[in-house]
């Protein structure tokens, strides 16, 4: 017994996707970025800044770290709490130390119960992006259009009324998107997002959005929480991709990218500043770091396209 003929045709094949987001493009074959101060490695810090519902959603899926035990969850939640009011603070000590600028990712949450937390990133020249309403606010396909436009919406006008000013970026829970995202992000005037990992640089979709790639893998919370790794290993690879990342760069030209995605509760423990100090200390001293936030890159990029 044949296939039909028609199970091969297949209407979406194209070059790399099925999709017509963003067309498909092999690093070596674009044309080489370069970092202001001829720099080859920016050096972008992300710190999720959450707050955790009590109560779980799972519609249309349960965001990673939400509650887990039998409700109300109180050791969960009050771990996650942890972040707002010890550990991120300790973040934003080891950022001034080192002088290093980064992106706050910001639930909507955040700016409507603790905004004197978004007033210090303001204060202290971070930037802050939009990352939901709270962590209930997942987003996938499933999720009707205007609810994922009344999420987008009331995610940016809660960060605008304590800061002043639009976020230019934007971090979904779990990088999570539907179909819709990009144009609705666009439509909200989001510059940029960080939820496509398939790169280590910049680049744009069709419709202009840039997506700054915020790599999975090299997470506190992938290395510390689940691979069970120590602060010790997870900054011995952070400057192991540092240096790779590098060599690379010199060997084939151009700069490239290397995300810090860092979670308060998780990184903002004692017994594992000493380590993140050191790591940040260790990367300002190497001359082919920039440090940058995710509006910096933007912006170069930009500049470059």
């Amino acid at each position: 017994m044949t296939l039909d003929p028609s199970y091969l045709e297949y209407p979406r094949r194209a070059l790399g996707y099925d999709h017509g987001l963003y067309p498909y493009s092999a690093l070596p074959d674009r044309k080489p970025l370069a970092w202001p101060g001829s720099k080859s490695v920016a050096t972008w810090i992300v710190v999720s800044l959450e707050w955790f519902p009590i109560t779980p959603s799972d519609t249309p899926f349960r965001a990673p770290g939400h509650m887990q035990t039998a409700y109300p969850d109180y050791r969960h939640y009050t771990s996650r709490e942890y972040g707002t009011r010890v550990g991120f603070y300790r973040l934003l000590d080891a950022f001034a130390k080192a002088g290093v600028k980064v992106s706050v990712a910001a639930n909507g949450a955040i700016a409507q119960r603790y905004p004197s937390i978004i007033r210090d990133v303001a204060e202290a020249g971070h930037e802050v992006i939009a990352h939901s309403t709270d962590m209930n606010g997942t987003i996938a396909s499933t999720l009707p259009v205007e609810d994922e436009r009344a999420l987008i919406r009331d995610s940016i006008a809660a960060l605008c009324d304590v800061t002043g000013a639009a976020p230019r970026g934007w971090l979904s829970i779990a990088r999570s998107q539907s179909f819709a995202t990009p144009d609705l992000l666009v439509e909200a005037g989001i510059e940029y997002c960080c939820d496509w990992a398939n790169d280590e640089l910049p680049w744009a979709f069709a419709n202009g959005l840039v997506n700054l790639p915020l790599n999975h893998e090299l997470s506190d919370r992938q290395i510390l929480n689940v691979q069970q790794q120590s602060v010790d290993s997870y900054a011995e690879q952070m400057l192991d991709a540092h240096d790779w990342l590098s060599t690379e760069a010199e060997a084939q030209g151009g700069a490239r990218l290397l995300p810090l995605h860092l979670t308060p509760y998780i990184m903002g423990l004692p017994y594992r500043m000493d380590a993140f100090e050191r790591l940040l200390a260790e990367l300002a001293a190497r001359p082919q770091t920039w440090f940058a936030r995710g509006s910096d890159i933007l912006d170069s990029f930009r500049s470059q396209m």
